[in-house]
């Protein structure tokens, strides 16, 4: 680790590595290429237009992880590339997804927010680090489930309990090992700066 990466403020995990341009790409790509790759871990339902995915896992990692800018690059870029035909959403698929657009459109957000509660600190804990997660997590499902509800020409009531209910228990799942996974890799960072300087 450089010099410059240990005396430079670390507002998120990615302030830790050396300040360059290509490193900025290689996060900013690396991040969609996670998420793309998690949304690979997909279980369809037979009730719901809305599988169950790893992308929500993902998107709670690169947000505390990046911070606000690159999480809402890589964010936008995940869905960018797989709207214009990189294979990368749930099951392969690209394109539009029409009923699941929302979700999509709510991970820039998301992973945005929770970039900026990261850099406030809020990643260093496991209980705001959890926190900050089922919020973010809150704020995909605010815009997805009336984009459910819109695409589908249902009642808000019936895109809830095909877009939100469901999934409750895994989103629970996913903000704990996000939860335990940001401040255990602060934690981490912390040793490997003690060592280095000792």
């Amino acid at each position: 680790m450089s010099t410059y990466a240990l005396s430079r403020p670390r507002r998120v995990l990615a302030d830790v590595l050396p300040a360059s341009l290509r490193v900025e790409v290689i996060l900013v790509t690396g991040a969609a290429l996670l998420v793309g790759l998690l949304a690979q871990v997909s279980i369809p339902l037979g009730f719901t237009p809305v599988p169950i995915t790893g992308q929500t896992l993902g998107v709670l990692l690169v947000g505390a992880a990046l911070g606000t800018r690159r999480a809402a690059l890589s964010l936008g870029l995940y869905v960018a590339a797989g709207v214009a035909g990189v294979p990368w959403f749930a099951d392969h698929s690209a394109g539009v997804p029409v009923a699941t657009f929302g979700y999509l459109l709510g991970f820039v957000l998301a992973g945005s927010v929770l970039g900026a509660l990261a850099a406030r600190g809020q990643d260093r804990t496991v209980v705001r680090a959890a926190a900050s997660m089922v919020l973010a997590e809150a704020l995909i499902y605010a815009v997805a489930v009336p984009w459910l509800a819109l695409s589908l020409h249902v009642s808000l009531a019936t895109a809830i309990s095909l877009g939100l209910t469901p999934f409750l228990a895994g989103d629970v799942l996913k903000a704990a090992l996000a939860g335990l996974a940001l401040p255990g890799a602060w934690r981490l960072v912390e040793r490997l700066r003690q060592s280095s300087i000792g």
